[in-house]
């Protein structure tokens, strides 16, 4: 990988990583049409603490008012039922699926799932998923109201997110939608439910870059810190706009681009 497929790459994920678009498919979409070796499943795991750094420091108050609440009650039983204490325990329920489910699929992962036809297959489809929900969804719930039931449905979700097309915000704001949480608190609790998984994820596939002679740290670290900086921007974009629109524009999107892939592939343009 040159430094310059580094920065490339840094950016993509940074844009693609927080909206419902699937980061790991741009990455090997932008791979293959620019003729460069797959960057792999290491590296795009790395590449995410970046943008988990700054899911980190954008909610920083959150987490840390989640952090303390946790923490007591450890040992105080009655501050359990307290809705920020309650948020900690439902994040670590809901981080459970995929941590079993990457640990139990772990070859596949990083081989057979990362297949083009397969990546617009769930383009497609998980686009259809997300139009449906938040057009049908009632939108009227808050991340005070979560429930363990509700926390371990939106870990499920985000577990299908090891599959590449699929993405990680995508699949956690769909079950939220469709659970009846309001966009903008269906993307906050996804966001931080995606934070122990990422980080877990990048420091495991961390002791991976290097085995493969085409990835090295130097680029990585570069395309990880580009990736926050992007990431930070995408977030508070994003925020703002779930307050007034739709995600159908990033339902359209998915669409067309999976049904470009498609047409790509079949043509022999691109190979999966």
């Amino acid at each position: 990988m040159t430094w310059f497929e580094a920065v490339v790459l840094g950016v993509v994920q940074g844009l693609t990583e927080f909206l419902p678009i699937s980061s790991s498919a741009h990455l090997l979409i932008l791979s293959q049409l620019f003729g460069w070796e797959d960057p792999g499943a290491a590296f795009t795991a790395v590449t995410q603490i970046g943008t988990e750094a700054a899911v980190i420091i954008y909610f920083r108050r959150e987490i840390a008012a989640i952090t303390r609440a946790w923490a007591r009650s450890i040992v105080d039983a009655g501050m359990r039922h307290e809705p920020d204490a309650r948020m900690g325990w439902l994040v670590i329920i809901g981080t459970i699926p995929i941590a079993v489910l990457g640990l139990l699929f772990q070859d596949q992962i990083e081989t057979a799932a990362r297949n083009l036809w397969l990546t617009a297959t769930m383009l497609i489809v998980f686009g259809l998923i997300l139009g449906a929900a938040d057009a049908l969804g009632a939108r009227v719930k808050t991340e005070r109201e979560l429930t363990l039931r509700d926390g371990i449905l939106f870990g499920l979700a985000q577990s299908l997110a090891l599959i590449p097309g699929v993405s990680r915000s995508g699949a956690s704001i769909s079950a939220g939608l469709a659970m009846g949480y309001t966009r903008a608190a269906a993307a906050r609790y996804a966001f931080l439910l995606a934070i122990p998984a990422v980080l877990a994820s990048g420091l495991f596939e961390a002791t991976k870059i290097g085995d493969d002679a085409n990835v090295s740290w130097g680029p990585t670290i570069l395309a990880t810190a580009i990736a926050f900086a992007v990431g930070f921007a995408v977030i508070a974009w994003l925020m703002r706009w779930l307050s007034t629109k739709s995600y159908l524009p990033f339902v359209i999107y998915r669409l067309v681009l999976g049904s470009l892939l498609l047409l790509l592939l079949a043509s022999g343009t691109l190979t999966a």
